[in-house]
């Protein structure tokens, strides 16, 4: 039987207690880049056209680069991310929505709803093969 605290069981509260004590990535491990992926396949920079700002639905490129330093054109990218320490993901679904070239991507869509540490996680498959990147995001 679970003890209950009013209306909540004990363990709920526990629960929400240990998600809200995630651990902070080091200050070296925020910014946008660049940020060698998992496996160590890509190089991935943000590129913002201008500061990313809680509540305001925006635009980034991702400048993409293999282990060599060349340029990656022709990748499939997926988007992902969320806020660690409060439990949810993002409030929109962004997605690459174009190819500028010379390893160059539009992002469009992305709306991080207030401010605090986000992740910004992209998933990215070109020809070294399927690889990802977590860019940390303090706004």
């Amino acid at each position: 039987m679970t003890k209950r605290i009013g209306m909540f069981p004990v363990a709920i509260i526990i629960l929400g207690s240990l998600a809200a004590c995630a651990h902070v990535p080091a200050v070296n491990e925020f910014g946008l880049g660049p940020r060698t992926s998992a496996g160590g396949l890509y190089t991935a920079t943000l590129q913002p056209q201008e500061s990313l700002k809680p509540r305001k639905l925006q635009t980034i490129q991702v400048a993409l680069k293999d282990a060599k330093g060349q340029a990656v054109d022709g990748a499939a990218i997926t988007v992902d991310g969320g806020m660690p320490q409060h439990g949810h993901g993002l409030p929109t679904q962004p997605r690459v929505t174009k190819a500028l070239g010379d390893g160059v991507y539009v992002i469009e869509g992305v709306r991080f709803n207030m401010g605090g540490w986000w992740e910004f996680k992209l998933a990215i498959t070109g020809n070294a093969g399927t690889d990802t990147v977590t860019f940390n995001l303090a706004l």
